[in-house]
């Protein structure tokens, strides 16, 4: 009997849970609604005026140099400036013992008065002769003699006069000048040293610094383009057509004054290809010293009509070449190719491809292949914040 229960209760449990599959079955499922097109974040590309700059770097050089080298030998009596200090023009530097050149002048004067002495008597001999050769008390030949030993007296004065001026030269060269004005570097030679007239190793040198120059270089292509570019007027100067320059110093910090630039070089380095730019800085402070390396910013001219377009925005193509998607007509995607010029900041500037009022896909282009239909919405609103988180 326990047996037959057991059975029982097993075929009951079972029709039961059959019957419950089949109503489960019999249920209709809840229809998914259709999902609606992928959405995507669009910037809307419109001209705006740029001011075009080039980032250079170089190294500063001084406005002018100059070594100071001694014109005459002797010992170094003295020096008179404090090494790494502003000196004038005209300024005595070092001191030569001048004993030696002060008895050449003297030497040379008394010269010059014996020679003067004998010019007088000379004169007055010719004068008496040329009496006489009137009255015919003399020969021709007597008076052409003491002529002419007035022109000789007469050269021995102007040639002892030289004898005393270039004595007075070489005394006035032992005191050694600043031919420039500007800082003086570190002397190479101490009181006592021996130096001779025009040696190789230069005493001191003194380099003006305010303003100072700023030597760039920029390779030939760059120069070709941007010629093109200003003669195709798609680049706007001052009125004068001078470049303004700013300068970056070596730790980042911006040069507060602002420069000009200047020349450029006639002609391209063969072995790199490139064109030296030459800008000069106002340099009151003194803060920028020669060799100093610091970036040079050009102010090349200004694009009113630049279209500019993230860099995010920008791929490659499967060749390389620049491309970006926009959404054209029926709110499909395109791929369309570019060609850009330069970066500027974040962007890059644009010369081909885009349109003003074309939309450039910047998030969501992973959902929407070209062709495939799209939901916009401006780049930054608040939806597509959200869907980027």
């Amino acid at each position: 009997m326990q047996s037959m229960s057991r059975a029982t209760i097993f075929v009951s449990v079972g029709i039961l849970a059959l019957s419950l599959l089949l109503g489960g079955c019999d249920k209709k499922k809840a229809p998914t609604p259709p999902a609606g097109p992928p959405e995507v974040a669009v910037l809307t590309v419109q001209p705006q005026s740029v001011t075009l700059t080039t980032e250079l770097s170089g190294r500063t050089s001084p406005w002018q140099v100059a070594e100071v080298r001694p014109q005459v030998a002797g010992i170094i009596q003295k020096r008179l400036f404090t090494e790494g200090a502003e000196v004038k023009a005209g300024q005595v530097l070092f001191q030569i013992d001048p004993a030696s050149y002060q008895a050449a002048l003297a030497s040379a004067r008394a010269m010059l008065a014996r020679a003067e002495a004998n010019l007088l008597p000379a004169q007055l001999r010719a004068g008496r002769y040329q009496e006489l050769l009137e009255s015919r008390a003399i020969s021709q030949q007597d008076h052409d003699d003491a002529q002419a030993a007035v022109k000789q007296a007469e050269a021995e004065v102007a040639a002892a006069r030289a004898a005393v001026e270039n004595a007075r030269i070489n005394m006035q060269y032992t005191s050694i000048a600043a031919p420039i004005s500007g800082r003086i570097g570190r002397s190479s030679v101490t009181a006592g040293a021996l130096v001779t007239a025009n040696q190789d190793a230069a005493l001191a040198t003194i380099q003006q610094l305010d303003p100072i120059f700023v030597d760039v270089s920029r390779s030939s292509s760059e120069i070709l383009q941007l010629k093109r570019q200003l003669a195709a007027k798609t680049l706007q100067t001052d009125a004068a057509g001078a470049a303004r320059v700013k300068l970056v110093l070596e730790d980042g910090t911006p040069y507060p004054l602002a420069g000009t630039l200047k020349f450029s070089e006639v002609s391209v380095d063969p072995g790199t290809g490139s064109v030296t730019l030459r800008t000069l800085f106002p340099n009151p402070e003194q803060l920028l010293l020669p060799g100093m390396f610091v970036r040079a910013v050009l102010e090349e001219g200004n694009n009113a009509q630049a279209l500019l377009v993230p860099q995010r925005a920008v791929t490659r193509s499967p060749v390389g070449k620049p491309m970006v998607f926009v959404v054209g007509a029926e709110e499909k995607v395109e791929a369309r190719t570019i060609k850009v010029l330069r970066t500027v900041d974040d962007n890059w500037l644009v010369e081909e491809g885009l349109n003003p009022g074309d939309r450039v896909i910047l998030e969501g282009i992973q959902r929407a292949r070209p062709g495939t239909v799209v939901k916009t919405v401006p780049f930054g609103a608040p939806a597509a914040a959200e869907e980027k988180k």
